[in-house]
């Protein structure tokens, strides 16, 4: 198993509406890096939600449900998407600056590229956010 996490402004499409949707087509990745990360992505990866913009903190854990297909918002070029479903909301959320402050997450992508939408995440790196989220691994 593989772990990522994937960034959207909450005011775009914010947690709470992929949980009232149950499913997402996650479309619209237009830079090459986050491309080949979506591409490498399993069904049954799991997935960190992060709030970008004015939030800056993972809010949740999705897990990929459809490995990568064409994207159909793709007027152009060769993109990908996947498939995401919710998961669990975290019990804490882990701020970008509680990321920043913690040695265990130093290297993380969310950090080093804070630009890139999609991202692996080790399975240290994995373990710490959900024991910074105060949140069991029973899912």
């Amino acid at each position: 198993m593989q772990y990522w996490l994937v960034k959207q402004e909450a005011e775009e499409y914010s947690w709470s509406a992929f949980v009232k949707d149950g499913r997402a087509a996650w479309t619209g990745v237009r830079n090459f890096q986050a491309r080949n990360h979506l591409r490498a992505m399993k069904r049954g990866d799991l997935v960190f939600y992060y709030h970008s913009g004015a939030q800056k903190q993972i809010v949740g854990l999705a897990r990929v449900e459809k490995e990568p297909y064409p994207d159909s918002t793709a007027t152009e070029g060769d993109w990908s998407c996947v498939d995401l479903v919710p998961v669990t909301a975290l019990q804490e959320f882990v701020s970008l600056a509680t990321v920043k402050s913690d040695p265990g997450l130093k290297g993380l992508a969310l950090v080093k590229q804070s630009r890139l939408s999609v991202m692996p995440v080790s399975s240290a790196q994995f373990s710490r956010v959900l024991e910074l989220a105060k949140t069991a691994r029973d899912f």
